[in-house]
């Protein structure tokens, strides 16, 4: 029951989040230049560092489940609860390194994706300036031009 290959996996994984939050930093210049280009450029690398961060999340599972297979699906909380010694103290400081960079990665996520609503809203708000606005279409009775004469007064003045 070594916590070896778990731990090796953990590192492939912090490697790959790693990777993937520069590619996370670009995108945000990108969508501050508004190069749109460059922009699915980069969706396609994430895409596949998103591909390759999910078959190392199976081996992780697989090697969780070596570690606790009474467990159905065992995290590396459970793990840690197996092993000891040395091994328990490089299998904690590999999750917390990688749950560090998988926070960093959320943040920076966020800040791209507030950056994109803010854009679209904008582009929302100038083709609705640009668009002429409708005319109401409710039906309503023909109006009478009124006459331009005054109000009569309070008093008679011929009086």
């Amino acid at each position: 029951m070594s916590a070896t290959l778990l731990m090796e996996t953990l590192e492939k994984l912090d490697k790959l989040h790693s990777s993937l939050y520069e590619i996370a930093v670009k995108k945000t210049e990108v969508i501050k230049n508004g190069d749109i280009e460059s922009l699915n450029g980069i969706m396609k690398e994430e895409n596949k560092h998103m591909y390759a961060i999910n078959k190392l999340e199976e081996a992780r599972q697989k090697a969780a489940q070596q570690i606790c297979p009474e467990k159905e699906q065992p995290t590396v909380s459970d793990c840690l609860e197996k092993v000891s010694g040395s091994e328990h103290e490089s299998l904690l400081a590999s999750a917390d390194k990688l749950a560090s960079r998988l926070a960093d990665l959320k943040e920076q996520n966020y800040l791209n994706q507030q950056m994109l609503h803010n854009s679209l809203q904008f582009v929302h708000f100038s083709l609705n300036l640009l668009r002429p606005q409708p005319a109401a279409i409710n039906y309503a009775p023909p109006t009478k031009k009124t006459p331009n004469n005054p109000a009569p007064g309070m008093f008679n003045s011929k009086a």
